[in-house]
């Protein structure tokens, strides 16, 4: 790609390695940026290009957009980001980058990176490692709450936006693609959506949860610095993208995982940021966010396949373009919510097969998961990790723990969202509760009871590194020493193997709920 020619005399200068007084320089071209790798140094050239979501078109424009760019990434990657600076023609009429000179560009200059440590090729390679999904959904929720609080964007009028832009966009190149007919059902089906979510949109514009955001988190633009989730090339240049619903800009992450084949990993992420936010009332926009961050992959996908001049490409374009397409139609035909109990005395395995169970229950990207011990923690004040004392194990504290555990239930339910709810249910008034939660709703409920030997619970609160639950060797054998089995819920043995227990647990729930997505 080349730039434009008043940009050609500034290329061939940060092309230069003699500019930087290195050996060789690399070369990143996208469709609006040039970045030029040099040593240990990252500069970023706006091309003079204008579209109409973006304007780098006038020298003055780009360094706006440049100084933007320094102040919106610095938030949320300061080790990345470094400064702004000049390209001049110098007295000599040569170019040179800095110094003194009449400013003829600009550039940003960053950090490099290893580009090996970029998200998206982690997840290519299969290296992109599951633990970091946690602590990228905490960066992530940083970074939202840090964020301005913008309620003039977003709302129904923000995603009417993009559901016009997607569907002019496959109007115009998808028709190769897609077919129109397809197009139109999918269209149609968003504005559907459209309408039922309008008033959940338009309430959460004042209520803080539309605000300046990434606009493009996707796995390209997250890079693992220091051992940390590091988020970066957040969106500068146009207001409309940057400043939207924090659940919006999370399903960016979350489709683009799914679509990678990585639903653990989606499921991970959400549960994660639900976590720290807990913000259960988006969950029933989630399906549209989705739906419409994969219809705007199929539609640049299917502009990049018109673009290109040989067949080969042309049909790999299009085949994205037309996985992205039917994913984006799924997306907008979730399962009906259900709830799913899974209770056991400690050690019995209940947060594991819930973690594993997750991501194949409900809609997209599975089901959250609700931990008696994280709301106990939660109601207590304290971090998740802090050992509680028995003043924290009281009757009067456990019957607050499951009254708040069954209204987060039927919260996320009544968004229309599945559920795993992972409890001891020792005492049968828990499990009736439970089980009117789901009448009340009108859901189905799956529950079941995980069974084994007290030495194999013994054993694995033993080898436990550190976790959430309190609960020691002393706990188990209390448990079981006082425990009376009376339980009506499906018994599964946990004590057998992992693969085979969560088989059990998932055909469990498919028969009682009909809410499992094998392709998880």
């Amino acid at each position: 790609m080349h730039g434009q020619p008043d940009q050609a005399e500034v290329i061939r200068l940060l092309a230069d390695p003699s500019t930087y007084g290195t050996n060789a320089v690399e070369q990143i071209d996208t469709h609006a940026s040039i970045v030029f790798l040099a040593g240990s140094r990252a500069l970023k050239l706006k091309r003079a290009v204008k579209y109409d979501y973006l304007d780098y078109s006038t020298v003055e424009r780009r360094r706006r957009f440049c100084d933007a760019e320094l102040r919106v990434n610095a938030r949320m990657a300061p080790v990345l980001y470094r400064r702004v600076l000049p390209v001049v023609r110098t007295r000599s009429g040569h170019l040179a980058l800095d110094g003194e000179g009449t400013p003829v560009d600009w550039v940003v200059e960053m950090t490099r990176f290893d580009q090996q440590a970029l998200f998206d090729r982690l997840a290519a390679s299969g290296r992109l490692d599951l633990a970091l999904m946690p602590p990228l959904a905490e960066e992530i929720a940083a970074v939202h709450a840090s964020g301005a609080a913008r309620e003039e964007f977003g709302g129904a009028s923000g995603m009417t936006r993009v559901i016009d832009g997607n569907a002019a966009g496959l109007r115009k190149f998808g028709g190769e693609c897609f077919g129109p007919a397809a197009c139109d059902v999918l269209t149609a089906a968003a504005r559907a959506a459209l309408r039922t979510c309008t008033r959940l949109l338009e309430r959460r514009r004042p209520s803080g949860y539309v605000r300046q955001c990434h606009g493009d988190l996707h796995l390209g633009n997250i890079v693992l610095v220091d051992g940390n989730p590091t988020l970066f090339d957040a969106i500068e240049f146009n207001d409309d993208i940057a400043n939207v619903d924090v659940m919006y800009d999370l399903a960016f992450l979350l489709m683009d995982l799914w679509h990678r084949g990585l639903p653990a990993h989606a499921n991970a992420v959400l549960n994660a940021y639900l976590g720290e936010t807990h913000d259960v009332e988006g969950l029933a926009a989630l399906p549209l966010f989705l739906s419409c961050r994969a219809t705007v992959r199929a539609k640049t996908s299917a502009t990049a396949a018109s673009l290109r001049s040989t067949p080969e490409s042309q049909r790999d374009l299009q085949a994205t373009a037309r996985a992205y397409l039917d994913l984006a139609t799924r997306l907008l035909r979730p399962p009906a919510p259900a709830i799913v109990a899974i209770g056991g005395l400690s050690g019995s395995g209940k947060s594991t097969m819930a973690r594993l169970l997750a991501p194949a229950v409900g809609a997209v990207p599975g089901a959250v998961v609700l931990r008696s011990d994280e709301i106990r923690k939660r109601l207590c004040g304290m971090p998740p990790l802090t050992r509680l004392g028995s003043g924290a194990y009281t009757p009067e504290l456990s019957n607050r723990v499951y009254e708040a555990l069954i209204a987060d239930a039927a919260a996320v339910v009544g968004s229309g969202h599945s559920v795993i709810v992972d409890a001891v249910f020792a005492r049968a008034d828990d499990r009736r509760a439970v089980e009117r939660a789901a009448r009340g709703a009108g859901v189905p409920l799956a529950a079941v009871w995980l069974d084994a030997p007290e030495r194999v619970l013994v054993d694995r609160v033993q080898q436990r590194g550190p976790d959430v639950s309190d609960a020691d060797s002393n706990v188990v054998r209390m448990q079981c020493a006082q425990w009376a089995d009376d339980v009506q819920w499906t018994h599964v043995d946990a004590a057998a193997d992992q693969d085979t227990v969560l088989e059990r647990l998932r055909a469990h729930v498919q028969t009682h709920t009909v809410a499992l997505d094998r392709a998880a």
